[in-house]
Protein backbone atom coordinates (compact mmCIF):
# COMPACT_ATOMS: atom_id res chain seq x y z
CA UNK A 1 0.00 0.00 0.00
CA UNK A 2 1.60 3.17 -1.26
CA UNK A 3 0.02 5.33 1.44
CA UNK A 4 1.88 3.40 4.16
CA UNK A 5 5.18 4.05 2.38
CA UNK A 6 4.24 7.71 2.00
CA UNK A 7 3.45 7.96 5.70
CA UNK A 8 6.79 6.36 6.64
CA UNK A 9 8.65 8.68 4.25
CA UNK A 10 7.03 11.70 5.86
CA UNK A 11 7.83 10.46 9.37
CA UNK A 12 11.48 9.74 8.48
CA UNK A 13 12.00 13.19 6.96
CA UNK A 14 10.29 15.04 9.81
CA UNK A 15 12.19 13.00 12.38
CA UNK A 16 15.53 13.75 10.72
CA UNK A 17 14.77 17.48 10.72
CA UNK A 18 13.60 17.34 14.34
CA UNK A 19 16.83 15.62 15.41
CA UNK A 20 18.90 18.08 13.38
CA UNK A 21 17.25 20.97 15.21
CA UNK A 22 17.92 19.39 18.59
CA UNK A 23 21.56 18.74 17.74
CA UNK A 24 21.97 22.33 16.58
CA UNK A 25 20.60 23.58 19.92
CA UNK A 26 23.28 21.76 21.93
CA UNK A 27 25.69 24.17 23.61
CA UNK A 28 29.44 23.71 23.08
CA UNK A 29 32.11 24.24 25.74
CA UNK A 30 34.50 27.14 25.12
CA UNK A 31 37.86 26.26 23.59
CA UNK A 32 39.76 27.84 26.48
CA UNK A 33 38.66 28.91 29.91
CA UNK A 34 39.97 30.28 33.19
CA UNK A 35 39.16 28.60 36.46
CA UNK A 36 35.75 29.63 37.79
CA UNK A 37 35.76 32.26 40.52
CA UNK A 38 32.48 31.27 42.17
CA UNK A 39 31.38 28.07 43.89
CA UNK A 40 33.55 25.04 43.10
CA UNK A 41 32.36 22.24 40.83
CA UNK A 42 33.08 18.57 41.19
CA UNK A 43 33.76 16.29 38.23
CA UNK A 44 32.23 12.82 38.10
CA UNK A 45 33.05 10.29 35.38
CA UNK A 46 31.78 6.93 34.22
CA UNK A 47 34.21 3.98 34.28
CA UNK A 48 37.09 4.22 31.77
CA UNK A 49 36.29 7.84 30.91
CA UNK A 50 39.15 10.34 31.10
CA UNK A 51 38.52 14.09 31.21
CA UNK A 52 41.45 16.42 30.59
CA UNK A 53 42.17 19.38 32.83
CA UNK A 54 41.34 21.70 29.93
CA UNK A 55 37.91 20.10 29.39
CA UNK A 56 37.17 20.17 33.10
CA UNK A 57 38.07 23.88 33.32
CA UNK A 58 35.94 24.64 30.25
CA UNK A 59 32.97 22.78 31.71
CA UNK A 60 33.21 24.65 35.02
CA UNK A 61 33.59 27.99 33.25
CA UNK A 62 30.60 27.21 31.01
CA UNK A 63 28.51 26.34 34.06
CA UNK A 64 29.44 29.53 35.90
CA UNK A 65 28.96 31.77 32.87
CA UNK A 66 25.48 30.35 32.21
CA UNK A 67 24.20 30.09 35.79
CA UNK A 68 24.27 26.31 35.78
CA UNK A 69 24.91 23.98 38.68
CA UNK A 70 25.02 20.77 36.60
CA UNK A 71 26.50 20.26 33.13
CA UNK A 72 26.37 16.84 31.51
CA UNK A 73 29.24 16.44 29.04
CA UNK A 74 28.59 15.04 25.58
CA UNK A 75 31.72 13.66 23.88
CA UNK A 76 32.57 15.41 20.62
CA UNK A 77 33.10 12.05 18.91
CA UNK A 78 30.01 10.29 20.27
CA UNK A 79 28.91 7.44 18.00
CA UNK A 80 26.08 7.98 15.55
CA UNK A 81 23.79 5.58 17.39
CA UNK A 82 24.46 7.19 20.77
CA UNK A 83 24.12 10.75 19.46
CA UNK A 84 20.79 10.07 17.79
CA UNK A 85 19.58 8.13 20.82
CA UNK A 86 20.41 11.05 23.11
CA UNK A 87 18.55 13.71 21.10
CA UNK A 88 15.60 11.38 20.54
CA UNK A 89 15.08 11.67 24.30
CA UNK A 90 16.15 15.27 24.95
CA UNK A 91 14.55 18.42 23.62
CA UNK A 92 17.82 20.27 23.96
CA UNK A 93 16.33 23.75 23.46
CA UNK A 94 13.78 23.31 26.27
CA UNK A 95 15.68 20.93 28.57
CA UNK A 96 17.10 23.49 30.97
CA UNK A 97 13.89 25.46 31.58
CA UNK A 98 11.55 22.45 31.80
CA UNK A 99 11.31 21.90 35.55
CA UNK A 100 9.82 18.41 35.33
CA UNK A 101 11.45 16.78 32.33
CA UNK A 102 13.27 13.51 32.96
CA UNK A 103 16.98 13.96 33.59
CA UNK A 104 19.16 12.66 30.76
CA UNK A 105 22.84 11.95 30.29
CA UNK A 106 25.36 11.15 27.58
CA UNK A 107 26.71 8.54 30.06
CA UNK A 108 30.28 9.84 30.22
CA UNK A 109 30.88 12.70 32.66
CA UNK A 110 29.33 15.70 34.37
CA UNK A 111 30.32 18.60 36.59
CA UNK A 112 28.06 19.63 39.46
CA UNK A 113 28.23 21.75 42.59
CA UNK A 114 28.88 20.03 45.89
CA UNK A 115 25.50 21.21 47.18
CA UNK A 116 23.58 19.47 44.38
CA UNK A 117 25.61 16.27 44.77
CA UNK A 118 25.05 16.23 48.53
CA UNK A 119 21.29 16.63 48.20
CA UNK A 120 21.04 14.05 45.41
CA UNK A 121 23.08 11.50 47.34
CA UNK A 122 24.31 8.26 45.86
CA UNK A 123 27.78 7.18 44.83
CA UNK A 124 28.48 5.83 41.35
CA UNK A 125 30.48 2.60 41.47
CA UNK A 126 29.82 1.36 37.94
CA UNK A 127 28.37 2.51 34.64
CA UNK A 128 24.76 1.86 35.60
CA UNK A 129 24.95 3.67 38.93
CA UNK A 130 26.67 6.58 37.17
CA UNK A 131 23.72 6.83 34.76
CA UNK A 132 21.26 6.74 37.66
CA UNK A 133 23.10 9.50 39.48
CA UNK A 134 23.51 11.66 36.40
CA UNK A 135 19.81 11.36 35.51
CA UNK A 136 18.71 12.16 39.06
CA UNK A 137 20.51 15.51 39.21
CA UNK A 138 17.84 17.28 37.16
CA UNK A 139 15.44 16.93 40.12
CA UNK A 140 17.87 18.71 42.43
CA UNK A 141 18.78 21.47 39.99
CA UNK A 142 15.60 21.59 37.92
CA UNK A 143 16.31 24.95 36.22
CA UNK A 144 20.10 24.95 36.30
CA UNK A 145 20.93 21.65 34.56
CA UNK A 146 21.96 21.38 30.92
CA UNK A 147 23.99 19.36 28.45
CA UNK A 148 27.01 20.61 26.51
CA UNK A 149 29.27 19.15 23.86
CA UNK A 150 32.87 18.73 25.02
CA UNK A 151 34.98 18.55 21.83
CA UNK A 152 38.01 17.37 23.79
CA UNK A 153 36.19 14.49 25.50
CA UNK A 154 36.59 11.11 23.82
CA UNK A 155 33.73 8.62 23.80
CA UNK A 156 34.13 5.13 25.23
CA UNK A 157 32.26 2.03 24.14
CA UNK A 158 30.41 -0.39 26.40
CA UNK A 159 29.44 -4.01 25.90
CA UNK A 160 25.92 -5.15 25.03
CA UNK A 161 25.13 -6.32 28.57
CA UNK A 162 25.95 -2.89 30.01
CA UNK A 163 23.97 -1.17 27.25
CA UNK A 164 20.97 -3.38 27.93
CA UNK A 165 21.09 -2.51 31.62
CA UNK A 166 21.24 1.21 30.77
CA UNK A 167 18.36 0.84 28.30
CA UNK A 168 16.19 -0.66 31.04
CA UNK A 169 17.17 2.15 33.40
CA UNK A 170 16.55 4.95 30.93
CA UNK A 171 13.42 3.62 29.24
CA UNK A 172 11.85 1.62 32.07
CA UNK A 173 8.89 -0.35 30.70
CA UNK A 174 9.52 1.24 27.30
CA UNK A 175 12.67 -0.86 26.84
CA UNK A 176 10.57 -3.79 25.65
CA UNK A 177 8.77 -1.58 23.13
CA UNK A 178 12.14 -0.41 21.77
CA UNK A 179 13.32 -3.98 21.32
CA UNK A 180 10.07 -5.04 19.66
CA UNK A 181 9.86 -1.93 17.49
CA UNK A 182 13.28 -2.25 15.83
CA UNK A 183 12.65 -5.54 13.94
CA UNK A 184 9.13 -4.37 13.06
CA UNK A 185 10.57 -1.22 11.47
CA UNK A 186 13.19 -3.17 9.53
CA UNK A 187 10.50 -5.61 8.44
CA UNK A 188 8.42 -2.72 7.08
CA UNK A 189 11.40 -1.54 5.06
CA UNK A 190 11.83 -4.99 3.49
CA UNK A 191 8.09 -5.23 2.82
CA UNK A 192 8.12 -1.80 1.16
CA UNK A 193 10.86 -2.85 -1.29
CA UNK A 194 9.05 -6.08 -2.16
CA UNK A 195 5.64 -4.42 -2.51
CA UNK A 196 6.68 -1.23 -4.33
CA UNK A 197 10.29 -1.57 -5.55
CA UNK A 198 10.76 2.05 -6.63
CA UNK A 199 9.11 3.78 -3.69
CA UNK A 200 10.47 1.12 -1.36
CA UNK A 201 14.00 1.94 -2.54
CA UNK A 202 13.31 5.64 -1.91
CA UNK A 203 12.08 4.82 1.59
CA UNK A 204 15.17 2.68 2.22
CA UNK A 205 17.45 5.51 1.03
CA UNK A 206 15.73 8.11 3.23
CA UNK A 207 16.08 5.81 6.24
CA UNK A 208 19.82 5.45 5.59
CA UNK A 209 20.27 9.19 5.02
CA UNK A 210 18.56 10.17 8.30
CA UNK A 211 21.78 10.16 10.40
CA UNK A 212 23.66 12.18 7.79
CA UNK A 213 20.91 14.79 7.59
CA UNK A 214 20.65 15.03 11.38
CA UNK A 215 24.34 15.11 12.26
CA UNK A 216 26.07 16.89 9.40
CA UNK A 217 27.31 20.27 10.55
CA UNK A 218 26.57 19.60 14.22
CA UNK A 219 29.06 19.94 17.08
CA UNK A 220 29.15 16.13 17.42
CA UNK A 221 31.42 14.48 14.84
CA UNK A 222 30.77 10.71 14.94
CA UNK A 223 33.67 8.77 13.40
CA UNK A 224 31.20 6.15 12.15
CA UNK A 225 28.75 8.56 10.48
CA UNK A 226 29.51 7.60 6.85
CA UNK A 227 29.64 3.89 7.66
CA UNK A 228 26.28 4.12 9.42
CA UNK A 229 24.79 6.05 6.53
CA UNK A 230 25.77 3.33 4.06
CA UNK A 231 25.06 0.26 6.24
CA UNK A 232 22.42 1.53 8.68
CA UNK A 233 19.85 -1.27 8.31
CA UNK A 234 22.25 -4.23 8.68
CA UNK A 235 24.07 -2.45 11.54
CA UNK A 236 20.74 -1.83 13.29
CA UNK A 237 19.85 -5.49 12.92
CA UNK A 238 23.24 -6.58 14.27
CA UNK A 239 22.96 -4.19 17.21
CA UNK A 240 19.43 -5.41 17.97
CA UNK A 241 20.63 -9.02 17.94
CA UNK A 242 23.37 -8.24 20.44
CA UNK A 243 20.92 -6.57 22.79
CA UNK A 244 18.36 -9.35 22.55
CA UNK A 245 21.04 -11.93 23.28
CA UNK A 246 21.56 -10.43 26.77
CA UNK A 247 17.95 -9.51 27.43
CA UNK A 248 17.36 -12.64 29.50
CA UNK A 249 19.90 -11.61 32.13
CA UNK A 250 18.01 -10.68 35.30
CA UNK A 251 18.73 -7.71 37.55
CA UNK A 252 20.37 -8.60 40.86
CA UNK A 253 17.23 -7.93 42.90
CA UNK A 254 13.56 -8.28 42.04
CA UNK A 255 11.55 -5.66 43.99
CA UNK A 256 8.30 -7.55 43.42
CA UNK A 257 9.61 -10.77 44.92
CA UNK A 258 11.21 -8.85 47.78
CA UNK A 259 7.76 -7.52 48.74
CA UNK A 260 5.85 -10.82 48.64
CA UNK A 261 6.54 -11.79 52.28
CA UNK A 262 5.45 -8.35 53.47
CA UNK A 263 2.09 -8.52 51.67
CA UNK A 264 1.53 -12.14 52.67
CA UNK A 265 1.91 -11.07 56.31
CA UNK A 266 -0.42 -8.09 55.89
CA UNK A 267 -3.15 -10.28 54.40
CA UNK A 268 -2.81 -13.29 56.71
CA UNK A 269 -5.76 -12.11 58.85
CA UNK A 270 -7.94 -11.44 55.83
CA UNK A 271 -9.34 -8.08 54.79
CA UNK A 272 -11.59 -7.33 57.79
CA UNK A 273 -8.93 -5.28 59.65
CA UNK A 274 -8.81 -2.94 56.65
CA UNK A 275 -12.43 -1.75 56.97
CA UNK A 276 -14.34 0.14 59.66
CA UNK A 277 -17.92 -0.79 60.54
CA UNK A 278 -20.41 0.51 58.01
CA UNK A 279 -22.04 3.80 59.03
CA UNK A 280 -25.76 4.46 58.61
CA UNK A 281 -25.74 8.27 58.49
CA UNK A 282 -24.41 10.80 55.99
CA UNK A 283 -21.23 12.54 57.23
CA UNK A 284 -22.46 15.87 55.80
CA UNK A 285 -26.13 16.13 56.77
CA UNK A 286 -26.62 13.09 59.08
CA UNK A 287 -29.46 11.73 56.94
CA UNK A 288 -30.12 7.98 57.26
CA UNK A 289 -31.40 7.69 53.68
CA UNK A 290 -28.41 6.17 51.90
CA UNK A 291 -28.43 4.45 48.51
CA UNK A 292 -25.78 2.42 46.75
CA UNK A 293 -23.89 4.57 44.24
CA UNK A 294 -21.15 2.17 43.14
CA UNK A 295 -19.54 -1.07 44.18
CA UNK A 296 -16.15 -1.75 42.67
CA UNK A 297 -12.85 -3.57 43.12
CA UNK A 298 -9.37 -2.04 43.03
CA UNK A 299 -8.99 -1.25 39.31
CA UNK A 300 -5.58 0.40 39.63
CA UNK A 301 -3.36 -1.86 41.75
CA UNK A 302 -5.61 -4.94 41.66
CA UNK A 303 -5.28 -5.47 45.38
CA UNK A 304 -7.98 -7.72 46.90
CA UNK A 305 -11.22 -6.30 48.26
CA UNK A 306 -14.42 -4.57 47.16
CA UNK A 307 -15.39 -0.99 47.95
CA UNK A 308 -18.78 0.61 48.22
CA UNK A 309 -19.75 4.22 47.58
CA UNK A 310 -23.05 5.41 49.04
CA UNK A 311 -25.05 8.46 47.97
CA UNK A 312 -27.13 10.42 50.49
CA UNK A 313 -30.68 11.12 49.36
CA UNK A 314 -30.79 14.23 51.53
CA UNK A 315 -27.74 16.19 50.30
CA UNK A 316 -26.46 13.92 47.47
CA UNK A 317 -23.07 13.48 49.17
CA UNK A 318 -21.14 10.45 47.87
CA UNK A 319 -18.76 8.74 50.28
CA UNK A 320 -16.93 5.46 50.87
CA UNK A 321 -18.96 3.23 53.19
CA UNK A 322 -17.54 1.37 54.99
CA UNK A 323 -14.42 3.46 54.88
CA UNK A 324 -10.91 2.14 55.28
CA UNK A 325 -9.18 1.95 58.63
CA UNK A 326 -5.74 3.52 59.03
CA UNK A 327 -4.33 0.01 58.57
CA UNK A 328 -6.38 -0.34 55.40
CA UNK A 329 -5.17 3.00 54.09
CA UNK A 330 -1.58 1.92 54.63
CA UNK A 331 -2.24 -1.35 52.80
CA UNK A 332 -4.01 0.12 49.77
CA UNK A 333 -1.72 3.15 49.47
CA UNK A 334 1.37 0.94 49.72
CA UNK A 335 3.52 0.90 46.56
CA UNK A 336 1.24 3.37 44.79
CA UNK A 337 2.95 6.70 45.44
CA UNK A 338 6.20 5.13 46.56
CA UNK A 339 8.03 1.85 46.03
CA UNK A 340 6.85 -0.01 42.93
CA UNK A 341 4.58 2.80 41.80
CA UNK A 342 6.82 5.79 42.47
CA UNK A 343 8.42 6.09 39.03
CA UNK A 344 5.10 5.82 37.19
CA UNK A 345 3.36 8.38 39.40
CA UNK A 346 6.33 10.71 39.15
CA UNK A 347 5.96 10.62 35.37
CA UNK A 348 2.23 11.41 35.61
CA UNK A 349 2.71 14.32 38.03
CA UNK A 350 5.56 15.67 35.91
CA UNK A 351 3.71 15.32 32.59
CA UNK A 352 2.99 19.04 32.33
CA UNK A 353 3.37 22.12 34.49
CA UNK A 354 0.27 23.74 32.97
CA UNK A 355 -2.31 22.49 35.53
CA UNK A 356 -0.12 23.72 38.39
CA UNK A 357 0.34 27.13 36.76
CA UNK A 358 -3.41 27.56 36.26
CA UNK A 359 -3.99 26.93 39.96
CA UNK A 360 -1.22 29.31 40.98
CA UNK A 361 -2.60 32.08 38.77
CA UNK A 362 -5.94 32.08 40.57
CA UNK A 363 -4.36 34.55 43.00
CA UNK A 364 -3.51 37.00 40.24
CA UNK A 365 -5.36 40.28 40.66
CA UNK A 366 -5.96 39.57 44.36
CA UNK A 367 -2.53 40.06 45.88
CA UNK A 368 1.03 38.76 45.96
CA UNK A 369 1.21 35.77 48.31
CA UNK A 370 3.90 35.94 50.96
CA UNK A 371 3.63 32.42 52.40
CA UNK A 372 1.78 29.58 50.69
CA UNK A 373 1.13 26.14 52.18
CA UNK A 374 0.35 23.27 49.80
CA UNK A 375 -1.37 20.43 51.66
CA UNK A 376 -0.95 16.92 50.28
CA UNK A 377 1.98 18.18 48.26
CA UNK A 378 3.66 14.83 47.52
CA UNK A 379 7.03 15.58 45.96
CA UNK A 380 6.14 19.28 45.67
CA UNK A 381 5.37 19.52 41.95
CA UNK A 382 2.85 22.32 42.48
CA UNK A 383 5.21 24.39 44.62
CA UNK A 384 8.03 23.91 42.15
CA UNK A 385 5.95 25.06 39.16
CA UNK A 386 4.21 27.89 41.03
CA UNK A 387 7.57 29.65 41.53
CA UNK A 388 7.39 30.68 37.89
CA UNK A 389 4.25 32.67 38.75
CA UNK A 390 5.22 33.84 42.25
CA UNK A 391 9.05 33.90 42.41
CA UNK A 392 9.17 35.83 45.71
CA UNK A 393 6.68 33.62 47.58
CA UNK A 394 7.72 31.12 50.24
CA UNK A 395 6.18 27.76 49.35
CA UNK A 396 5.84 25.21 52.13
CA UNK A 397 4.46 21.70 51.76
CA UNK A 398 2.74 19.21 54.01
CA UNK A 399 2.29 15.51 53.40
CA UNK A 400 1.88 12.30 55.35
CA UNK A 401 4.44 10.32 53.38
CA UNK A 402 8.22 10.47 53.13
CA UNK A 403 7.82 12.21 49.77
CA UNK A 404 7.83 15.54 51.64
CA UNK A 405 11.40 14.88 52.74
CA UNK A 406 12.40 14.28 49.13
CA UNK A 407 10.61 17.53 48.18
CA UNK A 408 12.84 19.36 50.64
CA UNK A 409 15.98 17.73 49.28
CA UNK A 410 14.98 18.86 45.79
CA UNK A 411 14.19 22.34 47.18
CA UNK A 412 10.83 22.19 45.48
CA UNK A 413 9.42 23.33 48.83
CA UNK A 414 11.05 25.81 51.19
CA UNK A 415 9.86 24.00 54.30
CA UNK A 416 8.33 20.54 54.53
CA UNK A 417 6.08 19.20 57.29
CA UNK A 418 5.24 15.54 57.65
CA UNK A 419 2.03 14.51 59.35
CA UNK A 420 -1.73 14.97 59.40
CA UNK A 421 -2.88 18.50 58.66
CA UNK A 422 -5.45 18.75 61.49
CA UNK A 423 -2.81 17.62 63.99
CA UNK A 424 -0.17 20.12 62.80
CA UNK A 425 -2.43 23.13 62.27
CA UNK A 426 -2.10 24.55 65.80
CA UNK A 427 1.68 24.92 65.31
CA UNK A 428 1.13 27.24 62.33
CA UNK A 429 -1.78 29.43 63.38
CA UNK A 430 -2.17 32.45 61.12
CA UNK A 431 1.15 31.76 59.38
CA UNK A 432 -0.07 31.64 55.77
CA UNK A 433 -1.98 33.87 53.40
CA UNK A 434 -2.75 31.02 50.96
CA UNK A 435 -3.44 27.31 51.52
CA UNK A 436 -3.95 24.98 48.56
CA UNK A 437 -5.50 21.51 48.52
CA UNK A 438 -5.34 20.08 45.00
CA UNK A 439 -6.83 16.61 44.65
CA UNK A 440 -6.33 16.14 48.36
CA UNK A 441 -9.67 16.67 50.07
CA UNK A 442 -11.26 13.61 48.42
CA UNK A 443 -8.55 11.43 49.99
CA UNK A 444 -9.18 12.59 53.56
CA UNK A 445 -11.16 10.82 56.24
CA UNK A 446 -12.89 13.96 57.58
CA UNK A 447 -13.05 16.86 55.08
CA UNK A 448 -14.61 19.17 57.68
CA UNK A 449 -11.55 18.76 59.91
CA UNK A 450 -9.28 19.67 57.01
CA UNK A 451 -11.21 22.91 56.41
CA UNK A 452 -11.05 23.70 60.12
CA UNK A 453 -7.28 23.21 59.98
CA UNK A 454 -7.05 25.51 56.95
CA UNK A 455 -8.97 28.18 58.84
CA UNK A 456 -6.44 27.95 61.69
CA UNK A 457 -3.30 28.33 59.60
CA UNK A 458 -4.65 31.13 57.41
CA UNK A 459 -4.32 34.73 58.44
CA UNK A 460 -7.57 36.74 58.44
CA UNK A 461 -8.49 37.46 54.83
CA UNK A 462 -6.29 34.60 53.62
CA UNK A 463 -7.33 32.37 50.74
CA UNK A 464 -8.02 28.66 50.39
CA UNK A 465 -7.63 27.02 46.97
CA UNK A 466 -9.35 23.65 46.47
CA UNK A 467 -9.49 21.39 43.42
CA UNK A 468 -11.48 18.14 43.55
CA UNK A 469 -13.41 15.75 41.28
CA UNK A 470 -16.93 16.93 40.51
CA UNK A 471 -19.46 14.26 41.53
CA UNK A 472 -22.12 16.11 39.53
CA UNK A 473 -20.28 15.22 36.31
CA UNK A 474 -22.63 13.27 34.02
CA UNK A 475 -19.72 11.19 32.74
CA UNK A 476 -19.37 9.64 36.19
CA UNK A 477 -22.87 8.21 35.99
CA UNK A 478 -22.43 7.21 32.35
CA UNK A 479 -19.07 5.45 32.76
CA UNK A 480 -19.76 3.89 36.16
CA UNK A 481 -16.72 2.07 37.52
CA UNK A 482 -14.72 3.08 34.44
CA UNK A 483 -14.75 6.77 35.49
CA UNK A 484 -11.28 7.63 36.78
CA UNK A 485 -12.29 10.05 39.59
CA UNK A 486 -14.15 7.32 41.52
CA UNK A 487 -10.61 6.00 42.09
CA UNK A 488 -11.33 3.38 44.71
CA UNK A 489 -10.21 2.73 47.36
CA UNK A 490 -8.30 6.01 47.76
CA UNK A 491 -11.08 8.56 47.27
CA UNK A 492 -13.29 8.59 50.37
CA UNK A 493 -15.46 11.68 49.88
CA UNK A 494 -16.91 13.39 46.80
CA UNK A 495 -17.95 16.92 47.68
CA UNK A 496 -20.37 18.60 45.33
CA UNK A 497 -20.24 22.37 44.87
CA UNK A 498 -23.33 22.70 47.06
CA UNK A 499 -21.89 20.62 49.89
CA UNK A 500 -18.51 22.33 49.76
CA UNK A 501 -20.25 25.70 50.08
CA UNK A 502 -22.06 24.30 53.11
CA UNK A 503 -18.73 23.37 54.72
CA UNK A 504 -17.29 26.76 53.81
CA UNK A 505 -20.09 28.49 55.70
CA UNK A 506 -19.51 26.28 58.76
CA UNK A 507 -15.79 27.08 58.89
CA UNK A 508 -15.69 30.79 58.08
CA UNK A 509 -14.98 30.77 54.35
CA UNK A 510 -16.67 32.60 51.50
CA UNK A 511 -16.33 31.21 47.98
CA UNK A 512 -14.98 33.67 45.44
CA UNK A 513 -13.78 32.43 42.06
CA UNK A 514 -15.15 29.13 40.74
CA UNK A 515 -13.66 27.15 37.87
CA UNK A 516 -16.22 24.55 36.86
CA UNK A 517 -15.71 23.90 33.17
CA UNK A 518 -12.21 25.45 33.11
CA UNK A 519 -10.88 22.78 35.46
CA UNK A 520 -11.87 19.83 33.26
CA UNK A 521 -9.08 17.32 32.68
CA UNK A 522 -9.47 15.62 29.26
CA UNK A 523 -8.64 12.06 30.32
CA UNK A 524 -12.04 10.37 30.80
CA UNK A 525 -11.98 8.20 27.67
CA UNK A 526 -8.28 7.42 27.98
CA UNK A 527 -8.54 6.10 31.52
CA UNK A 528 -11.82 4.32 30.82
CA UNK A 529 -10.02 2.43 28.06
CA UNK A 530 -7.02 1.73 30.29
CA UNK A 531 -9.25 0.46 33.10
CA UNK A 532 -11.18 -1.76 30.68
CA UNK A 533 -8.04 -3.33 29.21
CA UNK A 534 -6.61 -3.64 32.71
CA UNK A 535 -9.66 -5.66 33.72
CA UNK A 536 -9.13 -7.95 30.74
CA UNK A 537 -5.51 -8.47 31.66
CA UNK A 538 -4.15 -6.84 34.83
CA UNK A 539 -0.44 -6.33 35.26
CA UNK A 540 0.75 -9.92 35.76
CA UNK A 541 3.57 -9.47 38.24
CA UNK A 542 2.41 -7.96 41.54
CA UNK A 543 3.51 -8.96 45.06
CA UNK A 544 -0.08 -9.17 46.37
CA UNK A 545 -1.18 -11.46 43.54
CA UNK A 546 -0.16 -15.09 42.81
CA UNK A 547 2.94 -15.49 40.68
CA UNK A 548 1.97 -15.16 37.02
CA UNK A 549 1.76 -18.17 34.72
CA UNK A 550 3.23 -18.16 31.23
CA UNK A 551 -0.32 -17.95 29.86
CA UNK A 552 -1.07 -14.80 31.88
CA UNK A 553 2.09 -13.16 30.60
CA UNK A 554 1.21 -14.01 27.00
CA UNK A 555 -2.36 -12.76 27.44
CA UNK A 556 -1.08 -9.51 28.95
CA UNK A 557 1.14 -8.91 25.95
CA UNK A 558 -1.65 -9.69 23.48
CA UNK A 559 -4.28 -7.56 25.26
CA UNK A 560 -2.03 -4.53 25.55
CA UNK A 561 -0.71 -4.87 22.01
CA UNK A 562 -4.31 -4.37 20.92
CA UNK A 563 -5.14 -2.00 23.74
CA UNK A 564 -2.33 0.52 23.36
CA UNK A 565 -3.49 1.98 20.00
CA UNK A 566 -7.06 1.98 21.32
CA UNK A 567 -5.91 4.00 24.33
CA UNK A 568 -4.12 6.44 22.03
CA UNK A 569 -7.33 6.83 20.03
CA UNK A 570 -9.26 7.44 23.27
CA UNK A 571 -6.74 10.11 24.26
CA UNK A 572 -7.21 11.81 20.89
CA UNK A 573 -10.98 11.80 21.35
CA UNK A 574 -10.57 13.30 24.84
CA UNK A 575 -8.61 16.20 23.37
CA UNK A 576 -11.09 16.70 20.54
CA UNK A 577 -14.10 16.68 22.89
CA UNK A 578 -12.47 18.85 25.57
CA UNK A 579 -14.15 22.12 24.43
CA UNK A 580 -17.56 20.48 24.74
CA UNK A 581 -16.76 19.09 28.20
CA UNK A 582 -15.56 22.35 29.73
CA UNK A 583 -18.85 23.37 31.28
CA UNK A 584 -20.65 22.62 34.58
CA UNK A 585 -22.20 19.17 34.65
CA UNK A 586 -19.76 17.84 32.05
CA UNK A 587 -16.42 18.76 33.59
CA UNK A 588 -14.89 16.01 35.72
CA UNK A 589 -13.20 18.53 38.03
CA UNK A 590 -13.84 21.88 39.66
CA UNK A 591 -11.68 24.29 41.60
CA UNK A 592 -12.54 27.21 43.84
CA UNK A 593 -10.71 30.05 45.57
CA UNK A 594 -12.34 30.95 48.87
CA UNK A 595 -11.50 33.68 51.40
CA UNK A 596 -11.35 33.28 55.15
CA UNK A 597 -13.89 35.70 56.58
CA UNK A 598 -13.82 34.71 60.24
Amino acid sequence: MIWVIGLLLTLFVLDALRLRGRLAALKVLPATADSPSGQPFELRTAPNVTVSDETRAAACAHAEANGLTVVDLVPGDLSTRAALGLVQLVDTAAYRDDRFTQGRTAEHAFVATADVLERAGGNATDGLSFVRQAMSLKHYACKSTDLAVAPGLSAVTTDSAARMAVLREVMGGGATAVLIGQPILLGLLVWAVLAEPVWGAVLWAVYHLQPLVALSGSAIKPPDLLLTTVLRAPLDLLDWGRLVSVRSSKPPADPVEERRPKYAQLMEKGLDPFFEPRRDTCPICASTELDLCLKVSDLFQYKPGHFRLDRCRGCAHVFQNPRLTVEGLNFYYGDFYDGLGEAGLEAIFAYSADPYLVRARMMEGIGVPTKWLDVGTGHGHFCCAARDVWPDTTFDGLDLSESIEEAQRRRWVDNGFRGLFPELADEHRGAYDVVSMSHYLEHTREPAEELAAASKVLAPGGHLLIEVPDPDCRTGRLFGRFWLPWFQPQHQHFLSVKNLERLFAEHGFEAGTWHRGEAHQPVDLLFAAMIAFGLLSPKPKLPWQPRPTVWRRIMHGVVWTVGTPMCLLAWGLDQALAPLMRRPGRSNTYRVLARRTA
